[in-house]
This record gives C-alpha cells, structure tokens and sequence, in this order.
C-alpha cells in the first residue's frame, strides 16, 4: 500500500513501514517548511495505523539528509519567529522518538550518503542506526560552519547518545564523521556494504519487534579511557571541569569572534544541568538569535557562493572542456609537490613531474607519498588506493613523458625570462591544443605569454599553500586565451577539488593584488613605531589566522620583496612600503633561513619576535597604537584594492572577489569577503574612512572610484 506524497513514498509489508525521503524538484533531501505537511502526514500514517509495528526510515536519493533548506534561513529574519519555528520541529522530530519510546514501534534509520545537521538529528531520534560503508557517507552537525547552532535536538540528542566527550566535538567543529568513526562513537549501530542496507534495515526491524526496546549502551566502560570520561560527565564538578575545557579550547581558536560556538555549548550544558527540556528550549532561543546575527549572513553567503561558482564556467553556453587525461608537472617544489598530489588524489589523472636532477624528483615524490600517508593514516582513503594513486605519479629530468600531457603546470621560480623559456621548450614538443598554466603569483600571464607561438592556450593557475589544504585556485585568462582552453583549465581545477575563480590578467591578478597594499600597511605601521606583535595581534582579533607580518615570514620576505618591486612597477607609489634597510630581505628571508621578523629554532619553531628587528629596519622607537586603527587601516588597505580590481574588470563579480580573499587569503569567512563586509559596514562609512585616511596617509587611502559611486547612490555590491 502506497500513500500519496509530494516529498516522501510510503509503503507497508509484514508490518514494516518503509519510508523513503524524496524531496521533489531537488537533488537532494532538505528540511524545510516545503515538506512539513508531509513530513506529519506520514507520522500520522505511522502513529495511527495498528497494522505498523515498525518502520524503517531512508531515501530515495542518493544521501540521507543533508540538512535543513539553507534558502529557509533568509526567511526567518524575527528571532522570535525563528524560534517558533524550531520548537515546531522539536515536536515533529519528537514524534519519531516517540514512535518507539511510546508507542512500542521500532524505528531504524538507514543512512547512505551525507547525513547531516537535520537529517542527522532525524536518525538520532530513530531506536537504531545503520549506515553503509561508502566514502560519501559521513554524519554529523554541521551548522557551526553556517553561524547558527543544531537546532532538531543535536544539542541534546547527540550527547546523550555517545556522551559529552564525543558529541561536542561534531557540534562545535562542524567537521562530520564517516562510517567507522561513527560506528567506534556508537553514533551508528552498524555498518553495512551499501547494496545491502534496505535489507538488513527491514531485518534489524523485524527483530526487533520481538526483542523489544535495546538495552541502554555502555559506552567504553571497561576502558581507562572510558572511566575517566564516565567520571567527567557523571558528576557536578568533574562536567564543570568538562565544559570549562571545551570553552577555553573553543575560545583558543574562534577569539571570541564567532558566537555560534559558545551557544552550542551553553545549549548542552543546559541540558545536562537543568534537563532535556531547558535545553531544547534554549536551542530554540539561541538558533532565533543566530540564525538574523550578521556573521550568520556572512558565512551563509560564502556558503552560496561557492555552491554557485560549483556551476560556473566562465565559458559562453556550448564551450565544452578539452579532456585532461594526463598532466606535466615542471617544478616539484612545495607548489609544484602540492599540485601533484591534488592531480592524482582528487583528480585521479597520471602525472610527470620534472626537475633538475633527481634529488628534485625524489623530493616531489616524497611530498606527494607523505599527503597520501597522512589522508590514509585519517582514515580519508584506504592503503590500495594510496597505492594506486602514488602509481600514476612519475618524475624526469628531461621532457621525456611531455609530448602527450593535455594539461601543463609551470611552478618554478619567479623570473619572467625563465617562465618565457619553458614556455618555448614545452611547446616545441606537445600537441597544439595541450594548455599551458603558469602558477606565477604576480607576473602578467600576457607578458609570458608573448614568448608563445600558441597564446590561445596559455593562462595562469595560481594555486595557494600548501595547495592539499587550501581550497582556492585562481585562474587568470588574457584577451588571447581561448574560452576552450579556459573550461578545459576551470573543468580540472574542480576535479581537483579546487573552488575556482576566474580573473582577468593583470599584475599580480586579484589576490597578490590585494595582498599587496594589505602587507604594505602593516610595514608602513612598523615604520611609524608600531610593534609586530600590536600589528599580528590585532588582525588575529579581527578574524585573520595569522597576522601579516607572520604571513611575511611565513611567505619569505626575499619573495615578498621581489613581489613587491613588480607592484610598484605597475601601480606606482600607492603600491610601495616604506623604506627598508638594504639587505634586509636578503639577510632574513622568514621561516625557510630561521630569521624573519620572529625568532625560529633549528627546526623551524617559531619562537617570539627577534627584537633587533626594528634597528635591522632602521626604523625608531615603538609607540603604542590602538587595535582600532590598526584594524581600520589594514582592512580597508585591503578592500579599497579589491574594489579597484572590479572597477577594472580584473574580477568579474564580487562574488569572485568576496570567495578569493576568504578561501584564498585568509579574510574572515564570518565577515564574508571584503564586498560583503563593505556593505555590512555601509560604502558611505567607508568612503569617510578612507577619507580620513588619505587625508592623513596620502594617495594610497584614496577610495576606488566604484566606492564612491556605490556610496553616493546607495547601492551594494552584493
């Protein structure tokens, strides 16, 4: 029997109802006010019908639940609404629980897929859990990650299930868990091979009609580890200890910016201390508060910008990608090593890596055996496959293996001569149509591409370090690159795992670009008495991992300065720092030689700031600054640069522009991206301050034309 349903099917044999989410008109199962009619008439179907002793839950599609519909979200713009809304879906979620708490109906939930925020919370609230063994199939409570808290129960379902300990993690983090993490927390009952998950579910069911209720799990109590836990969560003193851990741990790395987290927590902690129903009722209450908070708009948009540029092309309709069947790879540095790794990994696409000799190559191969080690050692990819991908990976020192790669990666040293001389070589030996990317970070990929007798197919690819672990790739087209060869580079950036963006070419595109005045700012305010710790400290707070001048030594301060006398070359005086002492850059290059603007140990530890530093500068006595105009000065440096490059065509979309400094730069995901965060603060707030700025600092604060016709007419730029 089959009811009719928009959004769910319905079926019942031998006393097991099969309900099966199916979200209409989408990819994939959300949660939203779209479904909730049918979502109560089929716990109605499950509540009334005395023919249903046990129903096994699932989807049609190929995931579970993702989670709630992030597009409701924007809808609920009154805390208090919001709220309403939660506690709705309290009760909604509470009819599944009681299904089987009450009514003596077994409910098991069968995952496959992404099971996340409220497709999770749903399977919490089902008597039995059983996941398949796919890859694709993780669960967890992602919704930190979006400035708001679980709100279906996961503050207070999840750690009454695996305990304290185990939960907060999944709920403060976001980060998910896959099968057999699950199954070690006691989040999943079982774990089965994918083709047999309807069938053991229907039999879990059928089982346990007759056994009855489970028996409450003891978690991990004949373990030292478990004892300790036990110990912790089951007494007044040690929860306090637990909890005041988690803040302190959270605090360490969200300083106090994000407030989602700290909610999260209070949200258990209520629950543990005042009862389950204090604490759904404060999810509900901190959710309504969250959910309209600015950083919750901010990470919400970066959320649906880069599901966007997922679609993207920045190719005309028809314009089809190349295959890229095999790659070359010249340089086999940290880029070049990265790059590598991605291709095989996420591409799963043979790779040649040349070098100078074959110290070279062994270094690159090194590099990319120690990414794959470190994703098996995490359980991220299993050893045969480790294997196999460390097998499509092969080095040379010459151009043997060049002529039949589609797809070729420059990463080698910053010279415009020696980019133009590899350019010539490779094309002298691989077919007309191969593409040609160079992952130079500030040259014009137009001025390298004037040695090409082929510029049709020559871009750049500027990747980030360590290129396994940040998400952007930058490409960067000239008016001679083809569109062909354009989605043939956009296609493979994605299949690396890359969210790509593309900019128009132009010195040091868009993220060197605004990288530049960002940098600058901080040594003009060294120059002018502040210390690097008031300048470090300061944009940490503002939301930046690490401070700029840390990101000097990190980046080596001969690169940096070798970047910046190209700026200045193409932009003039409103790109140039302040006077260094001669030498300075040669002398401390940052990490990679022990000595930068911080102290470092043999091995690399960085230590506190080396106090020579500023007579080493030439530069006077430290004065104090205020965190304020730091912050001011460092941040519209930044974005006033930002706005030029969509003034000038260099992005297309500020869009690009808001996810190339988040995903590539570091800019705080809670404030969006510089536009973003522009019209939060208001254009014509920003058009004073720059002002003020310039007023005070000379040209390099004089705000972007398009700043000032946003300012004047009111208008934003997302």
């Amino acid at each position: 029997m089959t009811n009719e349903l928009t959004h769910f099917q319905l079926s019942v044999e031998d006393g097991i109802a099969t309900v099966l989410m199916d979200r209409n008109g989408e990819p994939m199962n959300t949660l939203g006010p779209v479904i909730f009619d049918d979502f109560n008439t089929v716990l109605d179907r499950l509540e009334t019908d005395d023919s249903i002793e046990a129903v096994v839950w699932g989807s049609a599609k190929k995931d579970f639940l993702v989670g709630a519909d992030i597009r409701w979200f924007a809808e609920l713009t009154d805390p208090k609404d919001a709220e309403a809304t939660i506690l709705n879906t309290h009760e909604m979620y509470a009819r599944i629980e009681r299904l089987h708490t009450t009514l003596g109906k077994p409910v098991v939930a069968a995952i496959s897929g992404a099971c996340l925020g409220g497709g999770n919370e749903l399977a919490l609230c089902a008597s039995m859990r059983i996941c398949t063994d796919l890859p694709s199939t993780q669960l967890g409570q992602p919704e930190i990650q979006l400035g708001v808290i679980p709100a279906g129960g996961g503050t207070q379902r999840l750690p009454a299930l695996i305990g304290i300990a185990d939960a907060l993690p999944l709920i403060l983090t976001g980060r998910p868990a896959r099968a057999r993490k699950a199954k070690k927390l006691g989040l999943v009952d079982e774990v089965v091979p994918a083709e047999l998950l309807m069938t053991v579910a229907k039999q879990r069911a059928r089982e346990a009609i007759t056994s009855g209720p489970k028996e409450e799990k003891k978690r991990k109590l004949f373990s030292m580890d478990g004892l300790q836990e036990l110990a912790l969560e089951t007494n007044p003193v040690g929860r306090n200890v637990l909890f005041k851990q988690a803040k302190d741990n959270l605090l360490k790395q969200t300083k106090g910016l994000m407030p989602a987290p700290e909610r999260a927590l209070e949200a258990v902690r209520i629950g543990i201390e005042e009862g389950p129903q204090a604490g759904y009722a404060a999810e509900a209450k901190f959710f309504g508060e969250l959910v309209v908070s600015s950083e919750s708009l901010a990470l919400r948009s970066v959320f649906f910008a880069s599901r966007s540029l997922e679609k993207e092309t920045w190719v005309p309709k028809g314009v089809d990608p190349k295959p890229v069947e095999k790659v070359a790879m010249i340089g086999g540095g940290l880029m070049g090593g990265g790059i590598a790794a991605v291709s095989t990994l996420k591409a799963k696409t043979p790779i040649r890596i040349k070098e100078v000799d074959a110290a070279g190559i062994g270094r690159a191969l090194a590099y990319v055996q120690k990414v794959i080690d470190r994703d098996v050692k995490r359980k991220r990819l299993r050893s045969f496959d480790g294997e196999k991908a460390m097998l499509r990976v092969t080095g040379s020192t010459d151009w043997r293996g060049f002529a039949d790669s589609d797809l070729i990666v420059e990463a080698v040293f910053e010279s415009l001569e020696l980019k133009q001389s590899i350019l010539r070589e490779v094309e002298g030996i691989t077919s007309p149509e191969a593409v040609f990317a160079s992952n130079t970070s500030s040259l014009p990929i137009s001025e390298i591409a004037a040695a090409s007798t082929r510029p049709e197919t020559v871009l750049g690819m500027h990747y980030f370090s360590p290129v396994e672990k940040m998400p952007l790739l930058e490409i960067i087209v000239t008016d001679q690159t083809a569109d062909w060869a354009t989605a043939t580079a956009v296609a493979f950036g994605k299949k690396q795992g890359k969210t790509v963006i593309v900019v128009k070419d132009g010195t040091g595109f868009y993220t060197t670009r605004i990288l530049g005045p960002y940098s600058n700012e901080a040594m003009h305010l060294l120059s002018e008495g502040a210390s690097v710790e008031a300048i470090d400290e300061a944009m940490v707070a503002w939301g930046f991992p690490i401070g700029p001048v840390l990101l000097s030594d990190e980046v080596g301060l001969d690169v940096g300065a070798k970047i910046a006398v190209i700026m200045v070359d193409a932009f003039g005086e409103r790109m140039a720092g302040p006077e260094l002492a001669e030498g300075f850059a040669e002398d401390r290059k940052g990490r990679k030689n022990g000595r930068g603007f911080y102290l470092y140990d043999e091995k690399g530890k960085r230590g506190d700031v080396d106090e020579t530093v500023y007579s080493a500068l030439g530069f006077g006595p430290r004065q104090e600054f205020s965190v304020e105009e730091i912050q001011k000065r460092m941040w519209l440096a930044l974005a006033n640069e930002a706005a030029r490059c969509l003034e000038e065509g260099i992005l297309g979309d500020a869009r690009d522009g808001d996810i190339g400094a988040v995903m590539g730069l570091g800019f705080p995901p809670f404030r969006g991206g510089p536009f973003f965060w522009i019209d939060q603060v208001g254009a014509a707030q920003v058009v004073a301050d720059l002002d003020g700025l310039a007023e005070k600092y000379g040209e390099r604060f004089t705000p972007a034309k398009i700043l000032i016709e946003k300012a004047e007419n009111g208008e934003k730029f997302r």
